[in-house]
């Protein structure tokens, strides 16, 4: 689930293979304008898929001129970005 709080997108629950094609297309209903920060900080579980849906989003954002942020990705992810060599690729906003 994902919750608008501003320019900030609260993501709340688990983003895992079972739901990332769920989030991805309410992410796509929901964000706008320029400048889009994604923030995990609610979420509860997180995968690999979860990777696959900011580069996702990222890209998505871009083709729209927007720029998108992560935020609160927790050692878990941070973990996996870096396992996975994507660190550099997943730009993160101020918590």
């Amino acid at each position: 689930m994902i919750e608008k709080d501003g320019e900030r997108y609260l993501l709340k629950g688990p983003v895992t293979l079972v739901n990332a094609g769920e989030l991805l297309a309410e992410g796509e209903r929901l964000f706008s304008g320029q400048r889009i920060i994604v923030d995990f900080g609610g979420v509860t579980d997180a995968d690999s898929s979860a990777l696959s849906l900011m580069l996702e989003w990222g890209r998505r954002a871009q083709r729209r001129g927007a720029q998108m942020n992560f935020a609160n990705l927790g050692d878990g992810l941070e973990s996996l970005a870096a396992l996975y060599g994507l660190s550099d690729l997943i730009p993160r906003a101020g918590a």
